[in-house]
């Protein structure tokens, strides 16, 4: 079991995505990534041997130090490393600990929220969707739709869904979404709004 992690860099800001938008929340981003998307916007957290290590203690009072309430662990994929040192030590400082992933490792970690976001590069696991809070698609063409459907069929019923246009592609992905929504409405939309405000 490693008490330490490839970190590509660590920042407290404010949740920009899904239903915890808005609120702060410190962001730990894991180096070290193989699924691959080929629209990734931090394609330089894909080799983990370009980033240094650190201790998850050292993390937890990195964290501690700010006024975060929440710990949002992403990557890169964070679940290529085990994640349990990690969310015990920022969970016995009385934070809320939050995960970003793809579902494509076995589930570490003890978690108070977690957002599974499939990718179609690297399969996810069926477990990972089940234990799933929320359901993020990115909606890179109009293909993702039907995507999201297939998905929504292997997370739990209380997960929240939501379609998320890629950054790059939201201007011509955004009224499929708002139709696609009003068609379907137990999915919500899910916009990058840090980008839209400027904030890390």
């Amino acid at each position: 079991m490693s008490n330490s992690i490839p970190i590509m860099e660590h920042f407290y800001t404010i949740q920009g995505e899904g239903c915890h938008s808005g609120k702060p929340a410190y962001f730990v981003r894991t180096g070290g990534c193989d699924v691959g998307c080929v629209w990734c916007d931090v394609k330089e957290s894909w080799d983990a041997d370009a980033h240094p290590k650190m201790d998850v203690a050292q993390i937890a009072e990195t964290i501690n130090a700010t006024n975060a309430k929440i710990a949002v662990i992403t990557g890169g994929e964070p679940l290529m490393y085990d994640m349990m040192p990690l969310t015990k030590a920022i969970q016995e400082k009385d934070i809320k600990t939050h995960i970003e992933t793809s579902g494509a490792y076995d589930l570490t970690g003890c978690w108070d929220w977690i957002t599974y976001s499939p990718k179609k590069f690297k399969a996810p696991l069926p477990e990972v969707a089940q234990a799933a809070n929320e359901l993020k698609v990115i909606v890179f063409n109009k293909s993702d739709l039907h995507w999201a459907l297939e998905h929504a069929k292997t997370v739990n019923e209380s997960c929240l869904l939501y379609l998320q246009p890629e950054w790059d592609q939201r201007e011509a992905m955004m009224p499929l979404i708002v139709e696609f929504v009003k068609q379907n409405p137990k999915w919500q939309i899910s916009i990058q709004s840090h980008k839209y405000l400027n904030v890390p």
